[in-house]
């Protein structure tokens, strides 16, 4: 008798973090949010699982921490993260995208989770404004579903927000509260997005 054994090899996963670091977001959420990036970045360690930061705050974004396993260059990345000035919303949104594409093209699995309020005022083109900023958003949002990435919204703000939902629905986003889910909780639901729940 032959016995022939096939090793399924599990795809890797990369969880693409883009935090609003913006003035809108208070420091103790911006504290609670690093504190639940810290615990998942733990969980996807043993998991093999890369984390990736894309920090959002004034007039861009930009990619705080490349794709890594390094649990202590997350933490190092997100120690260093400051707070304060506008929020670039679409410019988050678009790094996320320009991340996640390229890692599907290496054959990796991007996830994207956001943590924001929802509430951008810096549009696509650097002015400041809400309703621009807002139109923008959206149509990050909607690219960013059409591309079919998985992907979840948590909303940092102390109560839900309408805007954080609305955007959460034009990403086709599982949509969570942070001020309701400790970080376990956030665990959970990015897991459940990953499809390992």
């Amino acid at each position: 008798d032959f016995h022939i054994h096939r090793f399924q090899q599990k795809q890797s996963s990369c969880l693409i973090f883009a935090v609003d670091a913006s003035g809108s977001a208070a420091l103790a959420r911006l504290a609670e949010a690093k504190g639940a990036v810290e615990l998942m970045l733990q969980q996807s360690y043993a998991r093999r699982d890369q984390v990736c930061v894309v920090a959002f705050r004034g007039q861009k974004a930009e990619v705080l921490l490349p794709p890594t396993r390094s649990l202590v260059r997350a933490k190092r990345a997100l120690g260093g993260l400051p707070g304060g000035g506008g929020t670039p919303l679409a410019h988050a949104i678009d790094a996320a995208i320009l991340l996640a594409d390229q890692l599907r093209k290496k054959g990796e699995t991007p996830i994207v989770v956001l943590l924001t309020d929802g509430k951008g005022n810096i549009a696509r083109d650097g002015r400041a404004g809400r309703a621009q900023a807002a139109t923008d958003a959206l149509a990050a949002a909607t690219e960013m579903r059409l591309r079919g990435f998985s992907t979840l919204l948590v909303d940092t703000s102390p109560q839900a927000q309408d805007a954080a939902k609305n955007l959460a629905q034009a990403m086709g986003a599982q949509y969570l509260a942070l001020p309701y889910a400790g970080a376990n909780s956030l665990n959970q639901a990015v897991r459940a997005v990953a499809g390992r729940s």
